[in-house]
């Protein structure tokens, strides 16, 4: 090819190579990926009665169809290496009286794989829904975690028949504990006297080879999604207004996060704070093996935000926090994400050291901090002067911004059909940091 016509070519397209590679950041997709399968008004959904019931333990493949509704009463048990399959457009009322909650043994698998027009949803039986009204779903694979016993016991107080039910962990990286795709958790999240709270989805030592997307939790008590140890890849997840950490990351997880998207909401957050993102290692240290890996992830066109008609008031309240804490020995690498209206963006836990080797461990490139009352702080730390000067250098390609949130993303106000990826023709007015 004739070399100044490719330069011609170069030139003509450039400013539209500029524009795809800047709408990159955050949630992406060339239509709506939101559209059809999410709700984000479920409090105002009227489901139909029960016709069967799911109790005690599973233990003999079983499928469950669309043209049933199902009550899961209490504790449910999926084990014996038994699958439980789930057909598309399939309604599972969790019993508020009974705090239900589904658990997947290890060596079981759940096939819950609904469709973009036909959803599998799993909400509570209450006629008025409230967060909590039931427990959540558990997931037990085979994989690693760095716990200081290779396998390990659940501890949430489900009194199981027999303990194997409620064990995790093995060696396994690739495990397959089935699939959830196309998937809805509502008002899950029960607190209990002795346990904490339940989470929607806890994935415990779940292998690669699960497949885990477009799963999205809702209103949820405790945190929408907590992930133990295991080897995870979690694409198109969606969290909405959940009182917790929208995702928790725990002893020793691998996981790949990409394309997701966690909303808070200052009233529907508990008074003591909570993270989009946790990341920890461990609660105790002397709880894991130091030898073993602690927690890492890597996350990649995340959309991080925190949703209200009147920001400055509820940061004033002191109803917004950080979009992402780090505690010590966990480690990240977030590109391409967005964190917006939080205060502030970044918290690191005071005993994490500011110095090359722990800052080479926790990587942010190509970020969008917007609106963010401060950037990157070290807990209980006012000067973050070290990490504004090393995340802030240009190499990175981190950028700031104070847009509203009409103008950054296409479409909040209208939850009933939300579009939170970035405004193209927002994007250019951005500023990097000084070097």
């Amino acid at each position: 090819m004739n070399k100044n016509y490719s330069k011609f070519i170069f030139f003509l397209l450039f400013p539209f190579l500029c524009l795809y590679s800047q709408q990159e950041k955050g949630i992406y997709g060339n239509e709506n990926w939101l559209n059809i399968w999410t709700d984000f008004n479920s409090n105002a959904k009227i489901y139909p009665e029960p016709t069967q019931i799911l109790s005690g333990n599973i233990t003999k493949d079983t499928k469950l169809y669309k043209k049933e509704t199902y009550l899961l009463l209490g504790n449910v048990f999926v084990t014996d290496s038994t699958t439980l399959s789930i057909e598309p457009g399939t309604l599972i009322l969790a019993d508020f009286k009974s705090k239900a909650s589904l658990v997947i043994s290890k060596g079981s698998k759940i096939i819950a794989e609904g469709t973009l027009t036909d959803p599998i949803i799993f909400s509570s039986n209450r006629d008025v829904k409230k967060k909590g009204d039931w427990g959540g779903i558990f997931i037990l694979g085979n994989a690693p975690t760095n716990r200081l016993e290779e396998i390990v016991e659940l501890d949430y107080g489900l009194n199981p028949s027999s303990s194997e039910k409620i064990l995790y962990g093995g060696m396994d990286m690739s495990s397959n504990s089935g699939i959830l795709k196309y998937v809805r958790i509502e008002y899950a999240g029960k607190r209990t006297k002795n346990h904490g709270y339940f989470n929607g989805l806890t994935l415990a030592a779940v292998g690669s080879e699960t497949i885990l997307e477009n799963i999205m939790v809702s209103y949820c008590e405790g945190n929408s999604f907590y992930v133990i140890g295991g080897n995870t890849k979690l694409y198109q997840l969606v969290s909405f207004r959940s009182k917790r950490n929208d995702f928790k990351f725990n002893y020793g997880a691998q996981s790949l996060l990409e394309n997701s998207l966690a909303i808070k909401s200052p009233y529907h957050t508990t008074s003591g704070g909570a993270s989009s993102i946790y990341l920890a290692s461990y609660n105790h240290k002397e709880e894991v093996n130091p030898t073993k890996r602690g927690t890492a992830i890597y996350a990649e066109n995340m959309t991080l935000m925190v949703l209200s008609n009147n920001l400055e008031a509820a940061i004033k309240v002191g109803l917004v926090h950080e979009a992402m804490f780090v505690k010590e020995d966990a480690s990240f690498y977030m590109n391409k994400t967005i964190f917006s209206g939080f205060n502030p963006a970044v918290i690191l836990d005071n005993k994490i050291r500011i110095n090359n080797e722990n800052l080479s461990n926790m990587g942010f490139s190509n970020m969008y901090f917007n609106n963010c009352q401060g950037n990157i702080f070290s807990e209980n730390i006012p000067n973050n002067e070290d990490l504004e000067n090393w995340y802030g250098n240009r190499a990175f390609g981190n950028v700031y911004s104070q847009g509203v949130d009409s103008e950054t993303f296409i479409d909040v106000k209208n939850l009933d059909d939300p579009d939170f990826r970035l405004r193209i023709n927002k994007i250019i007015a951005i500023s990097l940091p000084e070097d």
